[in-house]
């Protein structure tokens, strides 16, 4: 009986792991998006960074009562409501792609990461449950593991597909004749259509096999429920946490969207053919020759390093954290990272290309170590802290269009200040902003 059980648990831990890679593939696949609507709709950078405005201002929206969503009708039900959900944003991609109206793509954008916001609330706590308490961690974080796989992924895909065919400008589609133009807009909706018509297939099934599957139950505590947002706000790492959590997925988010376009301002095309490993390397992650990928592609290609860095430092942050203070080891990484982007505004060529993209490395560890500082010592107030540190990752909805405000004012390059500061305010945090020991000592001292 006990074999059998594991057996289920280990199905079910499966099947929700599953969920973890579906949205961070999504989410940087809508990263794509952004040089290809630029040139599609002919937008400015600012207007482009409003692709990820519409995206992360659904976690701001979505948090508080997705969580009070799951409350009500429980944590199975609430994956299926995000997965459906997710699966409506998808479809809304084929109107907005042959009609050709960039506020469509805005609002399919908005109900996507609403249902990503719903099942992010809800699967958390799912692997948690599946298994011993003692390992809830070690879980959590190999699901985590498969999340970068899927940001790994993706801008592969997206570099093969949604940047696959050259975008015209809007002098070269006058020039075309009218059978001539007719196709070419056929093709630019097909680039966007075909991968989210497929993501939305998946999210389908996905839903309709939780709905069938035998799901263990996750009953709320009784502790939980005397919990309060008032309260949770009067601690101070929670709240310099959530400004944390605000302006890490900003500036990992601003980079990871707006890579493609500094690569292009930096002739990527160039400096790759001049480099013979280089080409070996976008030949292999593409699977074609580079002489027959248009730039963007190519500059699509070479993000797969900035999301891949995010995942082996994340096993490497891993190991780390056991033997170093995790404030620490959050302030010496994002101190790296705001050295790496001075690099990167200093100098040119491969040195700043490799810079940027190294970024990601350091990363890693920053997300899932500011959540955990933040909301240590919460006690009965810990899911309300939870909730207040998801509706902060809309500050990857805020920070992008900044960046590419600064960017059209000055250039692509001088605009990484913005992420700089942020890093700065990561690494305040985790020396000074995350020590939660001053709660230990009044707890002694109520004891006493």
């Amino acid at each position: 009986m006990t074999n059998q059980k594991s057996s289920n648990l280990a199905v079910a831990f499966s099947v929700v792991t599953s969920l973890f890679f579906m949205w961070g593939f999504i989410t940087v696949l809508v990263d794509g998006l952004i040089p290809r609507l630029r040139d599609v709709f002919e937008l400015t950078y600012f207007q482009a960074g409003l692709v990820q405005f519409s995206f992360f201002t659904a976690y701001f929206v979505f948090s508080i009562p997705g969580g009070q969503l799951i409350s009500n009708i429980g944590y199975k039900k609430g994956v299926i409501v995000g997965l459906i959900t997710m699966g409506i944003g998808c479809l809304l991609f084929y109107p907005a792609a042959h009609y050709r109206v960039f506020v469509i793509f805005l609002m399919a954008l908005f109900i996507l990461a609403g249902g990503i916001t719903i099942l992010q609330v809800a699967a958390n706590p799912y692997v948690a449950a599946l298994g011993p308490r003692e390992t809830a961690s070690s879980r959590l974080n190999l699901s985590q593991a498969f999340n970068s796989l899927g940001t790994t992924i993706a801008p592969l895909v997206s570099a093969a597909f949604i940047l696959g065919n050259t975008v015209l400008n809007s002098d070269q589609i006058a020039a075309l004749s009218e059978p001539e133009r007719e196709a070419y807009h056929i093709a630019e909706a097909s680039a966007v259509q075909g991968p989210f018509i497929v993501l939305a297939i998946a999210l389908i099934l996905l839903a309709i096999l939780f709905a069938f599957f035998k799901m263990p139950k996750i009953l709320e505590s009784d502790q939980d429920r005397h919990g309060s947002y008032r309260e949770a706000i009067r601690y101070r790492h929670l709240t310099l946490g959530a400004l944390g959590i605000f302006v890490y997925v900003g500036a990992e988010v601003t980079i990871g969207s707006y890579l493609v376009n500094y690569f292009l301002s930096m002739n990527v095309v160039q400096m790759v053919s001049h480099s013979t490993w280089m080409t070996a390397i976008a030949g292999f992650l593409s699977g074609s020759e580079p002489g027959q990928l248009n730039p963007a592609r190519l500059a699509g290609t070479f993000v797969f390093f900035y999301w891949g860095g995010a995942m082996v430092g994340r096993f490497i942050g891993s190991g780390l954290l056991r033997v170093i203070k995790p404030g620490n080891l959050l302030a010496v990484y994002a101190l790296v990272n705001v050295g790496l982007l001075t690099i990167t505004i200093l100098s040119a060529g491969y040195v700043a290309f490799w810079s940027v993209l190294m970024v990601g490395l350091f990363n890693s560890i920053m997300f899932p170590t500011i959540f955990t500082l933040s909301i240590d010592r919460l006690k009965q107030h810990t899911a309300q802290g939870s909730g207040l540190l998801c509706t902060a990752i809309v500050g990857g909805a805020i920070i992008p269009p900044l960046y590419g405000a600064l960017a059209d004012a000055t250039s692509l390059q001088l605009a990484f200040v913005i992420p700089i500061l942020c890093y700065f305010y990561i690494a305040f945090y985790g020396r000074f902003g995350s020590d939660s020991s001053a709660l230990a000592h009044e707890e002694e001292f109520a004891k006493a």
